[in-house]
């Protein structure tokens, strides 16, 4: 088992430069379906989990990927949020998934960059901050 993983998309990338002690299993531009089919069966046991998965998602499969993912987890475990303005609904599955689980929700943090889904450098050290 590791100690930290951080896994899912752009935000994680961003937010694993602040947690550099962290395994990371992270690409810009994955949705929920790719990360799984290339990623779930070697994912490994962490003490702690980071997910940022779901900004990307444009099907209907976002509830049955993040409920699949996160039934392999074992340790504690912290979900960023999508941004509300752009993936309500994505929103949405990560917190009923994250509240069955009873897993910490971090929503974005003030510091966003201009196009209003990536935080800043100064919101990516908050992101780390909030899940240690």
């Amino acid at each position: 088992m590791i100690d930290c993983l951080v896994m899912g998309d752009s935000i994680a990338v961003g937010t694993a430069h602040f947690r550099k002690e962290c395994a990371v299993i992270a690409k810009s531009g994955i949705n929920s379906t790719d990360w799984r089919k290339k990623h779930l069966s070697s994912m490994p046991n962490a003490n702690t989990t980071i997910i940022s998965l779901g900004s990307n998602d444009w099907d209907k499969l976002t509830s049955k990927n993040l409920h699949e993912i996160r039934s392999k987890i074992t340790g504690k475990v912290y979900w960023i949020l999508p941004s509300p303005s752009r993936k309500p609904q994505e929103r949405q599955v990560v917190i009923e998934i994250a509240n069955e689980f009873h897993d910490t929700v971090i929503d974005r943090p003030k510091d966003m960059s201009t196009d209003g889904i990536h935080p800043t450098v100064k919101g990516y050290k908050e992101l780390a901050e909030k899940t240690k």
